[in-house]
């Protein structure tokens, strides 16, 4: 009967204890409320699974998904990563991305959505067994620091979670991999996105790779040049005496961490040209003091807030581009949307973005317009 369960009257009590009684219905009462509430909090509240990655003893790390990743997917076409921030909160990510897949009408057994979570040290013993980062290291594709006895990568970890789903022996019938993430979470995917090394052997194989890069902090720059203040419309090489080290990776390519050593910025910039890139930014999130935005020099110099940021990079990448270069990416102003993952996923072009769904189907989701950057 529901996740309440059955409570039978109390038989006939005598008058001189029928004080004891009406106490006796109360706690039962409260009981059951407590219990009730208890069972519903647990079934909502999504459980991560532990993962096996990586070559030779290779090592476990956590995710939410809405499959078992050791059961049979054969019947997945689609995956989803969705990337949480700053928190490492990927149970709410999770919980959201479940949200947007239910709200788009895709099957979801032919949808694979997955949340990584990459442990910090201040998790303690809640991924026991597994490689933890520093608070941030992980967005910048640090190596964790702890839980693993040879350097991992957090940036390794995407490339072996990507091996992991397009792996034909386990889901023979994937034909798209999508890898989105929102403000820290939106760091790494774009750093990812720039520096991994299989995209072009993923959609070589016949599986479309796609990044979504919504409210980062931050953005790696391909050269010293940075926006000029006040309108950011112009570039120069940023004022070493403000910030001397504003070029180091992750802002700029110098200085790389070992997964990316040696890379040159040009390169990088000619080979990121033609991945499928999906820029979001909220046309809200454009406080200058947000307790959240990274307010370190290298960043500063990119520009006030994330939205004037975003705005600098579109014109940036332009700015580099080759005469007829075509760039393979798209960017959105999401209007009226600060920073919130739900809502900024949740809107027209986040949910076309990740699951494929027709703008115009519903009208729900925030509007969004083109962000050329001016």
């Amino acid at each position: 009967m529901g996740v309440f369960p059955s409570v039978r009257p109390l038989p006939y009590v005598p008058p001189h204890l029928q004080g004891d009684a009406v106490r006796l219905r109360a706690l039962l009462s409260t009981a059951v409320i407590l219990l009730g509430s208890h069972v519903l909090a647990s079934a909502a509240e999504p459980q991560w699974q532990r993962v096996h990655l990586g070559q030779g003893a290779g090592y476990d790390f956590p995710v939410y998904a809405n499959h078992r990743l050791d059961g049979d997917l054969r019947g997945i076409r689609e995956v989803v990563f969705i990337q949480h921030g700053l928190r490492r909160n990927g149970d709410s990510y999770y919980a959201a991305g479940e949200a947007l897949l239910k709200a788009s009408g895709r099957p979801p057994a032919e949808v694979l959505l997955v949340a990584p979570n990459f442990p910090g040290r201040a998790d303690g013993q809640r991924f026991p067994d597994m490689p933890h980062w520093t608070t941030d290291g992980w967005i910048a594709g640090e190596d964790a620091v702890s839980g693993i006895s040879v350097p991992l990568s957090s940036l390794q970890v995407l490339d072996d979670l990507v091996a992991f789903v397009t792996d034909r022996a386990r889901l023979p019938r994937v034909r798209e991999v999508v890898v989105a993430g929102h403000s820290a979470g939106a760091q790494i995917v774009h750093r990812y996105a720039v520096l991994n090394n299989v995209d072009e052997r993923i959609r070589a194989s016949g599986v479309t790779l796609r990044y979504v890069v919504a409210n980062p902090s931050s953005y790696l720059y391909f050269t010293p040049v940075r926006p000029v203040a006040p309108d950011y419309e112009r570039f120069a090489p940023y004022d070493t005496a403000v910030c001397a080290n504003y070029d180091r990776y992750r802002y700029g390519v110098q200085d790389m961490v070992p997964y990316a050593r040696g890379a040159d910025g040009m390169a990088l910039y000619t080979r990121y040209m033609g991945r499928q890139v999906t820029y979001m930014v909220g046309s809200a999130d454009n406080d200058p003091n947000h307790r959240l935005l990274d307010k370190s020099c290298g960043a500063e110099a990119e520009g006030p807030t994330r939205l004037m940021r975003a705005r600098a990079y579109m014109r940036y990448e332009r700015l580099l581009a080759a005469p007829g270069e075509v760039i393979g990416h798209e960017a959105f102003e999401v209007e009226g949307v600060g920073h919130d993952q739900s809502r900024m996923f949740g809107s027209q072009c986040g949910a076309r973005a990740l699951f494929g769904t027709d703008p115009g189907a519903d009208s729900r989701g925030a509007a969004c317009v083109p962000a050329g950057g001016g």
